[in-house]
């Protein structure tokens, strides 16, 4: 087993089990998960649930549950554990019931997405817009999964805040913006932030964020500036965090991408 970053409210885990893995036991936290390989089987409210390579996992608070491996060959899984407070925050009506997910292993492509989510780069730091990257698509998958829950009436965007928003992250790009900078900037309370910069520019705050870096990275390798050098001018945690994220973003690494810009430059 090994820990991944988290922060507060959020614990992140990955971890391989042969035969038995753990005995019942309860969460004061949801507990998302997604199963990498093998079959990771459990008892969950009455009975056995079975979770295959790509399934998503959604356990909710005080729920018993155990857990074993379904296969000899074993399980490999990663878990994030998310304070309730922070759902509901992100639900942003306190008059409705944490929404439950009875089911427990899910296929549901919109649930499989969040968790995937919120489970990637295990040992990136989390950044507050990062945070805010992950509850809110768990909060939304889990909303669209309880029909008991009532769905809140859509809201007109604020434009205005939501273009002071994006100046703010076009002028600070190499910073670890805070959510509160954002709200006390725009009005906007960090969730409905969230959900209405997506709605408004079809990404998230901290993707947009994440974007300007690597805009900004790629100018820099075309000038030759080493790696090392590029990921802390461009508010990267290391080299390491850069190159997954450029990857992710353009499907080649820095050093593939240069060659292939210096190839480009050689053939003009």
């Amino acid at each position: 087993m090994r820990l991944g970053t988290g922060a507060a409210g959020i614990e992140r885990i990955e971890a391989f089990f042969r035969g038995y893995a753990y005995d019942a036991h309860r969460h004061d936290t949801y507990a998302f998960g997604l199963t990498l390989s093998g079959v990771q089987s459990f008892d969950y409210r009455g009975e056995r649930r079975d979770s295959l390579g790509g399934h998503a996992i959604a356990l909710h608070p005080d729920e018993l549950h155990n857990g074993r491996s379904g296969i000899a060959e074993g399980f490999r899984y990663r878990m994030i554990y998310v304070e309730p407070r922070l759902i509901r925050e992100a639900m942003g009506d306190g008059g409705r019931s944490l929404p439950f997910v009875p089911a427990a292993v899910s296929q549901d492509a919109r649930l499989v997405s969040a968790v995937a989510g919120a489970l990637r780069d295990l040992d990136a730091p989390l950044e507050a817009l990062k945070l805010d990257d992950i509850v809110v698509p768990l909060t939304d998958a889990l909303l669209a999964l309880d029909p008991a829950v009532a769905r809140p009436r859509r809201q007109w965007l604020d434009r205005p805040a939501l273009e002071r928003a994006r100046d703010y992250l076009d002028a600070h790009p190499e910073v670890a913006v805070a959510s509160e900078t954002l709200e006390k900037l725009t009005g906007l309370d960090r969730f409905t932030l969230a959900r209405q910069f997506r709605a408004a520019f079809g990404t998230s705050p901290y993707n947009y964020l994440i974007m300007r870096r690597l805009g900004r990275a790629r100018q820099l390798l075309a000038l030759g500036t080493g790696l090392a050098e590029v990921a802390a001018a461009c508010g990267f945690a290391d080299q390491s965090h850069l190159t997954r994220q450029f990857h992710r973003a353009y499907g080649v690494t820095p050093g593939r991408w240069r060659n292939l810009q210096n190839r480009v430059v050689t053939a003009r």
